[in-house]
C-alpha cells in the first residue's frame, strides 16, 4: 500500500460524520458494528504500512548518519596525509611528499562523494519524516475514532436494550389493561352476593314457612274453642265471652 494511498484512507475515514451515517442506516447498531471492523481492519492494514514507511525512514537516516561519518573519516585521512605529505617535504623528501599529497586528495574526493549522498538524501529524509508524523497523527486520529464508534455502538446497544425492556413492561400493562383483573373481581363480587342473596332467600323462605306452621296451629287451637263453645251451646250451657 503506497504511503499516498494509506494517507487518502486515513483522511477519507478521519472524515465520516458518524452521527449522519447512524442517520441513514435502516439498522444504526449492524452499520456500527460494521464500521467497527471497518476501522480496525483498516488501522491494522495503516498500522503496517505506516511501520513500513517508518523502517524505511530510519534506514534512510542510518544510510545518511553512515555517509556523514564516512565523510568524517575521509577528511580526517585526508587531513592526516596532506600533514605527512608537509612534514616530508619539510625535510626535503619531495617525492614521498607527493605521493602522500596524492592519497590526500583521494581522500578528499571520498569525502565529497560521501559528502554528496548525504545532501542528496537530505530531501527525502525531510520529506518522508513530514509524511510519517502525518501518517502518525491519522493512526492517533483514527484510534480516536474507532474509540468514537465503539462507545456509540455501546450507548446504542444499552439504549436499544433499555427500550426494549421499556416496551415489555408497556406491553405488559396493556395486558394488565386489556385483562382489567379489578373486573374480574368485580364479576366474583357479584358471583358472591347472588349466592349470598340466595342464601339469604332461602332463609327468607324457611322463615316464612316456618311462620305459615304457627299460624296453622293458632287456627287450630281457634277452631278447638269454636268446637268447644258450640258444644256447651247445644248442651245448655250458653256460650262464655273471654275475660281479662
Amino acid at each position: 500500500m503506497a504511503k499516498q494511498t494509506i494517507l487518502g484512507r486515513i483522511t477519507q475515514l478521519l472524515k465520516a460524520n458518524i452521527n449522519s451515517l447512524i442517520d441513514q442506516a435502516e439498522d444504526p447498531q449492524l452499520m456500527l458494528d460494521q464500521l467497527v471492523r471497518d476501522f480496525t481492519n483498516s488501522i491494522a492494514e495503516a498500522e503496517s504500512a505506516v511501520a513500513q514507511t517508518i523502517g524505511n525512514l530510519r534506514l534512510m537516516e542510518q544510510d545518511h548518519a553512515e555517509d556523514i561519518d564516512t565523510a568524517a573519516d575521509w577528511g580526517r585521512k585526508a587531513l592526516a596525509a596532506s600533514s605527512k605529505a608537509d612534514q616530508l617535504r619539510a625535510e626535503g623528501n619531495a617525492s614521498d611528499a607527493d605521493k602522500f599529497d596524492n592519497l590526500a586528495k583521494i581522500a578528499i574526493g571520498k569525502q565529497v562523494s560521501a559528502e554528496n549522498e548525504a545532501r542528496q538524501a537530505e530531501p527525502t529524509i525531510a520529506s518522508q519524516t513530514i509524511t510519517v508524523d502525518a501518517l502518525k497523527k491519522g493512526l492517533d486520529g483514527m484510534h480516536a475514532k474507532l474509540s468514537q464508534l465503539t462507545s456509540k455502538r455501546d450507548e446504542l446497544v444499552a439504549r436499544s436494550k433499555t427500550a426494549d425492556a421499556q416496551g415489555q413492561v408497556l406491553d405488559a400493562i396493556k395486558s394488565i389493561d386489556l385483562m382489567d383483573p379489578t373486573s374480574e373481581l368485580g364479576r366474583f363480587e357479584d358471583k358472591i352476593r347472588r349466592e349470598e342473596a340466595k342464601v339469604a332467600g332461602q332463609q327468607e323462605l324457611a322463615a316464612s314457612s316456618l311462620d305459615a306452621q304457627f299460624e296453622s296451629l293458632d287456627d287450630l287451637s281457634e277452631q278447638a274453642e269454636v268446637d268447644a263453645r258450640l258444644a256447651a251451646l247445644k248442651s245448655g250451657g250458653g256460650t262464655q265471652a273471654i275475660t281479662s
